[in-house]
């Protein structure tokens, strides 16, 4: 088994400790037992890295995409060869299965293969002009320095998407990682350090989230923010890059609706849900949290997917036989827990779950709540846990009007075989990504972002790039 590392800051090609030599505990959720420690920056670290990723802008954005591309490629190569033992580190920090955090691996490899390769095509246009003699030109360039900001739930896919576009693009960048996860951010930064980007393009800093942003977002030599993150810190830090004119994409909470119809295929849309209701135990932005089952469907559905969800095997990360690990953190222990206790309390029905497990770690019993009515808190506020909510509805319309009753619009999922009803969904559902009768998210080549409270901008797909880019015009007369 890998040994956990104490994790220092990474800032103009060089790992190091804070100036002041402060560090912060890393605790295993699954023991809450203390495994490293990890660099604590303060505004004289930030300063540093200030400097070094404009220096490194300089580099940077003068280096050819084709060049980049190699870069980046021989990165992911990298991150493959070492993902096993990235892995174990991912799962002593953050809990989940190691199977999960090989699985986060591997695909953080393909999107920064994807992006390597979208950064060569990142086109400009000759505009076809008015007078004999005059050529427009559309030129794209990198918007400069780059601040990102990441959650604990997906150490290193959080980042990479970020970290990936930004290279590609010819943006220099400082990652503010987070501090309960530290290692395997750590170990994705050294994977581009060993394939040879140069100093000062990459940093990492960690510390408290907000001090860091508060100073790197004003900072006149960052032009560009992302985050993801809960909703109600998002609008503080989109608000604050506003009021500066800085770029910003934003990737916020979200309460995703199921919508299972009376036509679906109700095996399939048990064996799938309950896959993603537990996969990381319910932390991830886009989790199924309220299920919207047809009335003709309903008790099959319920029955079904309760059983999924009160057999699976909670256990630390590290065994084989674990399909769900701890939370992340002591917090999430007494917030879920209020939400559950507020649903009973409001009339809902406990079908499984609703407890912790032990007293020693952060595990939660998978947990289904059925019939809870709107005004329980967790019809209204996203549990970010293992809570699944369970609901019955009559028509499309109902379905439609539930799913689009909260501010939130990031995921959603429907199971029907109607193909009226599907393009109905896709139609009318307020949400960024709409996945019908599988779970087809987060893909390198899809978009992935959301609408309404639940942000702006898109970290998958062609137009994930566009954020880092400027479009400048020229025009010139013969």
């Amino acid at each position: 088994m890998s040994t956990y590392p104490d994790v220092q800051l990474y800032i103009d090609g060089t790992w190091q400790n804070a100036v002041n030599g402060r560090t912060i505990p890393v605790i295993d959720p699954a023991t809450e037992e203390q495994i490293g420690t990890v660099a604590h920056a303060e505004k004289v670290d930030l300063d540093r890295a200030l400097d070094a990723v404009a220096k490194g802008f300089t580099i940077w954005s003068a280096t050819s995409p084709f060049e980049r591309s190699k870069l980046m490629r021989r990165a992911a190569d990298l991150l493959r060869e070492r993902r096993d033992e990235i892995a174990v580190l991912m799962t002593l920090e953050q809990g989940k299965p190691l199977d999960q955090s090989k699985a986060e691996l591997g695909a953080a490899a393909d999107v920064i293969d994807w992006f390597a390769e979208e950064g060569r095509r990142t086109y400009g246009q000759i505009i076809p002009a008015r007078f004999e003699g005059v050529t427009q030109m559309a030129i794209k360039g990198p918007v400069g320095p780059v601040a990102a900001f990441t959650p604990w739930n997906f150490p290193v896919n959080q980042i990479v998407r970020k970290l990936s576009a930004a290279l590609c693009t010819g943006c220099s960048i400082i990652v503010k990682a987070p501090e309960e996860t530290p290692a395997s951010p750590a170990a994705l930064i050294k994977v581009f350090a060993d394939a040879g980007i140069p100093a000062g393009v990459v940093n990492l800093v960690y510390g408290i989230p907000a001090e860091i942003s508060e100073y790197l977002i004003p900072h006149p030599v960052i032009r560009k923010i992302s985050f993801t993150g809960s909703t109600p810190i998002g609008k503080q830090l989109a608000a604050l890059a506003g009021l500066h004119m800085k770029r910003a994409t934003m990737e916020l909470g979200g309460h995703a609706p199921v919508m299972i119809f009376d036509d679906a295929d109700v095996e399939k849309a048990i064996a799938v849900m309950g896959a993603t209701k537990l996969r990381n135990a319910g932390q991830v932005c886009v989790s199924p949290t309220r299920f919207l089952v047809q009335e003709g469907v309903a008790d099959r559905f319920t029955e079904g997917f309760t059983k999924i969800m009160a057999s699976a095997k909670v256990g630390h990360g590290l065994d084989p036989a674990t399909v769900m690990g701890p939370l992340a953190n002591e917090r999430r222990i007494p917030a879920i827990e209020a939400l559950v206790n507020d649903a009973v309390a409001h009339g809902a029905e406990l079908k499984t779950g609703g407890r912790r497990i032990g007293n020693k770690g952060y595990f939660f019993e998978p947990t289904v709540l059925a019939n809870v009515p709107k005004t329980a808190r967790i019809m209204n506020e996203e549990p970010f846990g293992p809570v699944a909510i369970v609901n019955r509805f009559a028509t499309v319309e109902d379905a439609i009007e539930e799913a689009n009753r909260l501010p939130f619009g990031l995921a959603s999922y429907a199971f029907t075989r109607n193909t009226a009803t599907a393009h109905a969904l896709s139609q009318r559902v307020e949400a960024g990504m709409l996945t019908i009768n599988h779970n087809g998210l987060a893909l390198p080549e899809v978009p992935f972002g959301g609408i309404k409270d639940s942000g702006y901008g898109t970290e998958g797909g062609s137009e994930a790039v566009d954020a880092y880019l400027e479009t400048r015009f020229v025009t010139m007369a013969s």
